[in-house]
């Protein structure tokens, strides 16, 4: 009938003008790419081939059927760029050629019968440049194929709207918007509702804004068939059939769709001198082939025939176990202490985590803390980017900030840029194609001309690459992640003047391998073999630099849990890995080995740098250079709530405990971190009246954490010192050749070998010089305090020994 004819000429205008709002145009258009739903609402299908082949020029195929093409289409012909000259590439179609094709499509729907069918395709394409020659191209089309008493019979708005979409001159063919205003819709237009796009994770305005509940909310959950898999996204069930076992390619080689030819057959008969050959058919695979193929979801459902409903509505609010248990006899809790490589592939494991994120994600920033929570379990690799982007803290309108950036005004840094890219993860194929190498460029060129006082340096296009990878389609997103994650781990790396950044980060790194390392330390040192010489770039590029992209995933998954100190321990960890190698090596062959570094573990490095975080109080990595504390109204309760886990040191608001800047000079000078009074008094679990910072109560361990030694006389250890220390007065506690005299403090010292040594004393020189030489006895864990026993005074907390009587 007409007005269903005017119901699908409307949603297919709908979305044409869709695409033309982001710069696609359809180009073949034709009915068997415009698919009804079950409710008979349009979809329209295979709009990408014209995109992405460069608008046709990158296949040998002119792309849309011939009946439909518009007339301008034709006329330019498909002449492919010939040596001579350029200018024969056809121009980009515009969408008034998509107009045409709908005109056509809905004379076909109106009279009932195919157009062209008797004519050859040479003749059909004749025919449609002749209709430049007539005043009324509809009713000469209706007396071609004999139908004009069918068109006597259409009413006047469907007449109206075949004149309007089959216009010969593109120039007088009207723009979709202006169409579907047009008062022949206007008993149609009514019945659809103007399209909002539903609000995006990261936009300005409320997500809630649109949204419609019914009247009673028990009629949300009566679903008849339920078939909860049909409500996921198209990317999360194509995921999870891939993980179930499904192989696109093996489907279309079982299709007869990709067909291999011997590579012998490939070669042509004749050849002639200037490379022009003969005797070779066409290769099908150069070829256009439509055909439509079906995924069966069987392999997937049969997967997931355990999970019950409720696995697909988690609930959030409730203090449930972190992992909502399956039917299938708690497997799912068993999956849960598998590797992370074997969950990652666990189809069962990965639907739960998916719409368990998903659902956090869509609550974001309300469940920060919650997303927090899940992610220390681990992050499902489909919404990896998205769940870094909220770690990351990235907030509102990013899409509008990242378009407002010059990316096409050349700037001195572009040839730099273009150097590095084809460099960078090459072996990646999403990262490596030019649409890749394009989005890649204008990202970095959007940091560096958004960030005016930083420089681009080496090694910011390894940054740049995982959240490009992560966010492919999300140029913004990938953006705005850089920016949230440099100024967190890398502040003010990338200034033009970095020397003293990378100087005070790689001095605070070689104490934290003393630290947890001495022997390491000591070898390291001896041979001469610094940080400097092979650490720049694992800090510079967090480490993209030197591992795979699927090994980033990992790290990182857990370097965004931590705080900006959580590379070193990272570091660490790497070096342990190698520690048997370092230790029987010189300098040389560890030059060599760290050249070509060896294959690191990367599960076992994030559970070794867990450890040593740990282990590590909070004020030893402390850095002046790091990122100074953020105003105060950006840290609201949410914030503050987050983790001791991932909170720095320098949020932490200072007072007379905390710890002081030193010269750089100084800070080289010192083999061990120094603690603040604060961290003291923590690790100790002192109490005392003045004390104000009242720690977390923990639950007292069996054993101390922590020895305090004091290096001052007995004298002064007598008048004050920390509750629990012990005294080795620093003149008489080393032997010429630096070992430790034994005494009764000293075998307590041994006893306490392993765990948290804290060096207090009046001299700074001294309580350094003491701690350098049990880093020398290997001692691990060794650790100075800042402003020492001086510090403690004004805290009370001081004892003082009751005399011997």
């Amino acid at each position: 009938s007409s007005s269903r004819i005017l119901c699908i000429a409307y949603e297919v205008l709908q979305g044409l003008q869709y695409m033309n709002k982001h710069g696609m145009v359809h180009r073949a258009l034709s009915p068997c790419n415009i698919l009804l739903d079950r409710k008979g609402h349009v979809k329209l299908a295979k709009f990408g081939l014209y995109h992405m082949t460069a608008q046709g020029v990158d296949v040998d195929f002119p792309i849309g059927y011939p009946s439909y093409l518009a007339p301008e289409v034709i006329a330019q012909g498909i002449g492919k760029p010939s040596d001579h000259t350029q200018c024969e590439k056809p121009l980009p179609s515009g969408p008034k050629s998509d107009l045409w094709s709908l005109g056509v499509i809905l004379f076909e729907l109106c009279m009932g019968r195919k157009l062209f069918q008797s004519l050859e395709i040479a003749e059909r394409l004749k025919f449609i440049l002749m209709l430049g020659c007539v005043d009324d191209i509809v009713t000469v089309l209706a007396e071609e194929h004999g139908c004009l008493d069918i068109i006597k019979d259409l009413s006047e708005n469907a007449i109206a709207l075949l004149k309007k979409c089959l216009v010969f001159q593109p120039s007088k063919r009207q723009v979709f918007k202006e169409l579907l205003h047009d008062s022949l819709f206007s008993e149609v237009s009514s019945l659809y509702p103007p399209f909002h796009k539903p609000a995006g994770l990261f936009s300005s305005s409320p997500r809630c804004a649109n949204l419609t509940l019914p009247e009673d909310i028990s009629q949300l959950c009566k679903d008849e068939d339920n078939d909860y898999l049909a409500e996921r996204s198209i990317e999360e069930v194509y995921y999870l059939w891939c993980l179930a076992g499904g192989d696109l390619e093996k489907e279309l080689v079982n299709k007869e769709i990709i067909r291999s030819k011997p590579p012998v057959c490939t070669l042509p008969n004749f050849l002639l001198e200037d490379g022009e050959s003969f005797g070779q058919g066409r290769d099908r695979s150069s070829l256009l082939d439509d055909t439509t193929v079906t995924l069966s979801l069987c392999q997937l459902r049969n997967r997931l025939k355990d999970v019950g409903g409720e696995a697909f509505y988690p609930l959030l609010e409730d203090d449930q176990p972190a992992l909502p248990h399956s039917n299938s006899s708690n497997e799912l809790s068993a999956a849960a202490t598998l590797p992370l490589i074997i969950r990652e592939r666990d189809t069962e494991y990965q639907l739960n985590r998916i719409v368990l994120f998903d659902r956090l994600l869509k609550a974001y920033p309300y469940k920060k803390n919650q997303i927090w929570k899940e992610a220390r379990v681990d992050i499902p690799p489909l919404l990896r980017g998205i769940t870094w982007a909220a770690l990351l803290g990235v907030e509102g309108a990013i899409e509008a900030k990242y378009d407002a950036i010059d990316k096409d005004t050349p700037i001195p840094t572009d040839r730099q840029i273009e150097v590095d890219i084809p460099r960078c993860h090459q072996y990646d194929e999403l990262l490596s194609s030019p649409e890749g190498h394009a989005k890649f460029r204008r990202v970095l060129k959007a940091w560096v001309v958004s960030h005016p006082n930083l420089v681009y340096w080496q090694g910011l296009d390894s940054l740049c690459a995982p959240f490009l990878y992560l966010n492919f389609n999300n140029e913004a997103l990938a953006y705005a992640c850089m920016s949230a994650f440099i100024p967190k781990y890398l502040y003010n790396f990338f200034l033009k003047d970095n020397s003293h950044v990378i100087q005070e980060y790689l001095t605070v790194f070689s104490q934290m391998i003393a630290f947890h390392d001495p022997e390491l330390s000591n070898h390291l040192n001896e041979i001469g073999f610094i940080p400097d010489l092979y650490a720049i770039p694992w800090f510079l590029t967090m480490f993209t630099h030197v591992f795979p992209l699927h090994k980033i995933f990992h790290l990182w998954d857990t370097l965004l849990l931590g705080n900006s100190s959580f590379p070193f321990c990272i570091g660490v960890a790497i070096l342990q890995q190698l520690r048997d190698r370092l230790l029987a090596n010189g300098f040389n062959e560890c030059i060599l080995l760290f050249s070509d570094l060896p294959e690191i573990d990367i599960e076992r490095c994030v559970r070794e740098s867990i450890n040593l975080f740990r282990w590590t109080p909070k004020s030893a990595t402390y850095r002046q250079y790091a990122q100074p504390p953020r105003p105060a109204p950006e840290s609201n309760g949410a914030r503050g709530s987050m983790s001791c886990f991932s909170a720095d040191y320098q949020e932490a608001p200072r007072s007379d405990l905390s710890r002081d800047s030193i010269k750089l000079d100084d800070l080289k000078a010192e083999v061990s971190p120094r603690i603040s009074a604060e961290d003291l008094i923590d690790l100790c679990e002192l109490t005392g009246p003045s004390h104000s910072k009242t720690p977390v109560k923990k639950t007292k361990p069996s054993k101390p954490k922590l020895l305090v030694v004091d290096i001052r006389n007995s004298e002064d250890f007598n008048r004050g010192h920390i509750s629990g220390s012990i005294n080795v007065a620093f003149a008489s506690a080393f032997t010429a050749e630096g070992d430790l005299i034994q005494c009764p403090a000293t075998a307590t010292l041994q006893s306490f070998k392993g765990r948290v040594v804290v060096i207090v004393g009046n001299a700074v020189k001294n309580t350094a010089a003491f701690a350098a030489h049990l880093v020398k006895n290997k001692y691990p864990r060794v650790c100075i305090l800042d402003g020492g026993i001086n510090k403690i005074k004004p805290t009370g907390l001081l004892t003082v020994p009751s005399p011997q009587i």
